[in-house]
């Protein structure tokens, strides 16, 4: 069950990939590789198909559908939030965030750019506009609604009776899971130039662990706010400030008491979840969130490179290079197969094996 839900909700993510590139310049410019000859072992299907609002269009988004109690929920840039019944797809609920502004006048955009996230009974999202909302997950009602530090660009994470939620002015806030009042605030730095988007929370043992802008990883207690160990795993390095960014914009990955974080322009890392100490690191970089699985580190390279990393000493198993440049989504684990999408709408299935 667990592997039907992370594939299926990987898969939604697709529809909501758009492509993209981070900076603009004939310097800058790349050609996506063509689609790789494939003698297919297997012919997926589509079970259903639905349409969740206008989609994100050409502005960044960080939203993902949901799963939970055999129900997705889905969000699009607008406001528009649904339920859809994981089996069918047919509509179990709509609920419109956008901001009513007059009679006479159409609504503003809610501009929802961070989650979505389905904990217990409530369904959480956020938005550019600085707000986190909570909806009833039965109904689609507005349980709540908060005003955070700034753009809500992460996926909220629940946890510990606690809403995470980390701002694109580089604050980590825990609203109250109840009502959305702000417990505390955490500043975690941010350089003069970054990428768009935050990285997002895990949790585990009672602390937060979150990426920065600053190339750190921060450990901070949930119940208080505050700061337990800060560890460096990107240093800017290069001559001009775009080839300085070294973001940690990925979700960190806890297993086993250790910490797997990744940057944007540098380096895949091990850290020590007590110290934050390093165990080891590899000349990594990506923007797309990894997962772990049986010892192995599966990540989409700054490049579009799809590879394979030993999780005791970060040696490199294998790499597929057949993608570069086509804009892939984070992997997710399916069947023993890596499945990843691209801007163009394909989905591509590699063995976990060898990487073919």
């Amino acid at each position: 069950m667990q592997l039907r839900k992370t594939m299926f909700v990987g898969l939604l993510s697709v529809t909501l990939l758009s492509g993209c590139s981070w900076f603009s310049g004939e310097e800058d410019v790349v050609t996506m590789s063509r689609l790789p000859q494939v003698d297919n072992q297997f012919q997926p299907t589509t079970v259903w198909s639905r349409s969740v609002g206008s989609g994100s269009g050409e502005f960044y988004s960080n939203l993902y559908p949901a799963w939970q109690d055999d129900r997705v929920f889905a969000a699009d840039r607008r406001g528009v939030v649904k339920a859809l019944d994981a089996d069918s797809g047919k509509e179990v609920w709509s609920t419109n965030l956008s901001i009513h502004t007059g009679f006479f006048s159409r609504n503003r955009p809610a501009q929802l750019s961070g989650g979505v996230a389905a904990a217990g009974s409530r369904v959480y999202v956020g938005s550019e506009l600085a707000k986190v909302y909570a909806l009833d997950a039965q109904d689609g009602s507005v349980a709540w609604e908060t005003t955070v530090a700034g753009e809500a660009l992460s996926t909220p994470v629940v946890s510990d009776g606690v809403v995470l939620i980390h701002t694109s002015n580089g604050m980590l806030q825990a609203l109250n899971e109840a009502d959305g009042a702000v417990k505390w605030t955490v500043n975690l730095d941010v350089p003069p130039l970054t990428l768009r988007g935050e990285s997002s929370p895990t949790t585990a043992f009672g602390a937060a662990i979150v990426g920065g802008d600053n190339g750190r990883v921060s450990a901070v207690m949930i119940n208080q706010g505050q700061l337990i160990w800060q560890q460096r795993i990107s240093q800017p390095s290069g001559a001009t400030e775009i080839a300085r960014i070294n973001d940690v914009q990925t979700t960190p990955v806890v297993v086993n008491g250790v910490v797997y974080a990744l940057a944007y322009n540098s380096n895949l890392a091990a850290l020590d979840l007590r110290s934050g100490q390093v165990i080891w690191s590899r000349e990594i970089g990506s923007v797309t969130n990894l997962l772990v699985d049986s010892g192995r580190i599966y990540l989409v390279d700054q490049n579009d490179r799809v590879i394979a990393v030993d999780t005791q000493g970060g040696v490199i198993l294998w790499r597929q290079s057949e993608l570069l440049h086509r804009n892939l989504t984070s992997p997710v684990l399916y069947n023993g197969y890596i499945v990843t999408g691209d801007s163009e709408g394909y989905l591509h299935w590699i063995n976990t094996d060898d990487g073919r």
